[in-house]
């Protein structure tokens, strides 16, 4: 089965075109890598909810958008050999994305599927 990192985050809307940029960057990397897909997703009609939401999940503000995103493998086995490779990528190197968004805020996580219709 499919193997799926997910992730949500806020990004400053003035930042929005920046992270745009280093997304763009970033998928290219991923998928010369091997990973099947690489999505972004910027937050059209996401409410603020009562108790909980994407919004309140990243403590999101008034001024910021939420992004929601992920890469699929073809395994678990072929994530972490992905992963490593990316990783040590000089291309995804530096603390420049900590000028685009709050990496505090971000949450991720790996997945393993288990419909896929």
């Amino acid at each position: 089965m499919t193997y799926v990192d997910g992730f949500l985050l806020a990004v400053p809307k003035a930042n929005l075109e920046a992270y745009k940029a280093m997304a763009r960057t970033a998928g290219a990397v991923w998928k010369e890598y091997g990973a099947i897909d690489y999505v972004e997703c910027v937050g059209d009609d996401v409410p603020y909810g009562e108790f909980t939401s994407f919004p309140r999940a990243v403590l999101a503000s008034d001024d910021e958008v939420v992004i929601f995103s992920w890469i699929t493998y073809e395994s678990r086995a072929r994530r972490d050999e992905i992963l490593a490779k990316v990783m040590a990528d000089a291309r995804l190197q530096g603390d420049d994305w900590k000028d685009v968004f709050d990496g505090k805020r971000m949450i991720y996580g790996g997945f393993e599927a288990f419909i896929e219709l």
